[in-house]
């Protein structure tokens, strides 16, 4: 049955927000920055758009810095916002399908203070499919792209659409950033499918080598960048 009451939202998002808190808190990770930069950079000297599956929304409350997600309008939204905003981060509601244009134009006045956030599969999927969405925000806002790709050694995974990972108390994350890209300016659909494509790609690159590296243990080899990855031990 889903919640609509607006103060039960709230009560259930103020309790999930300390789950989450004590939850990370027992957690173990591991950081690759594929090109050395650092993450999460601050944003008064650098900003950037961060995207990670809708399976991790979790993880970004490791994060140390302001960041603004956008989340969708639909029902199931409600609750996610209210918990972002309990652990600390900024939200915008709206997404590619509704509420759009007004999101757009608070994501770009918020991309001159704060990084912002996004999870390019949401809210509905398909599952790691990347939607045109990113790409339009990265090029209407200049921000590079810095996309992250998570892996866990032990965990479950939740029975809904994006099969979210839920890792087991005092865990192991591994977390792969790839090289940060800018997208230009004013791009017509054909710009904006192409830069969507490389944009999956980063993420599968990113996403095999984080769960390569929580499965065997091997710190990747910076080397082998972009090379087809074993599954996890946390199954996708």
């Amino acid at each position: 049955m889903k919640i609509r009451h607006p103060w039960l939202i709230r009560f259930l998002a103020f309790v999930a927000a300390w789950l989450v808190r004590g939850w990370i808190g027992t957690l173990r990770y591991r950081l690759l920055v594929v090109d050395g930069r650092e993450h999460p950079a601050n944003a008064r000297h650098e900003r950037y758009l961060y995207a990670f599956w809708h399976e991790a929304l979790l993880f970004p409350a490791l994060f140390r810095a302001r960041i603004h997600f956008l989340i969708s309008q639909h029902a199931d939204g409600e609750f996610i916002a209210h918990v972002c905003r309990h652990l600390g981060a900024g939200v915008v509601r709206g997404s590619t399908t509704r509420g759009g244009g007004p999101a757009l134009l608070e994501m770009m006045r918020w991309s001159r203070r704060t990084h912002l956030g996004i999870t390019p599969d949401g809210p509905r999927g398909p599952r790691r499919r990347v939607q045109p969405g990113v790409v339009f925000l990265a090029s209407a806002t200049g921000l590079p792209i810095a996309i992250f790709g998570v892996g866990c050694n032990a965990g479950w995974r939740a029975p809904s659409w994006d099969r979210m990972a839920i890792p087991r108390p005092f865990s192991l994350v591994t977390v792969v950033v790839a090289p940060a890209f800018q997208v230009p300016p004013n791009l017509d659909r054909a710009g904006i499918e192409h830069y969507r494509q490389r944009v999956e790609e980063q993420f599968a690159r990113a996403t095999a080598t984080a769960e390569h590296w929580a499965a065997t243990g091997q710190r990747p080899n910076l080397g082998d960048w972009g090379k087809p990855e074993k599954a996890a031990r946390l199954s996708a």
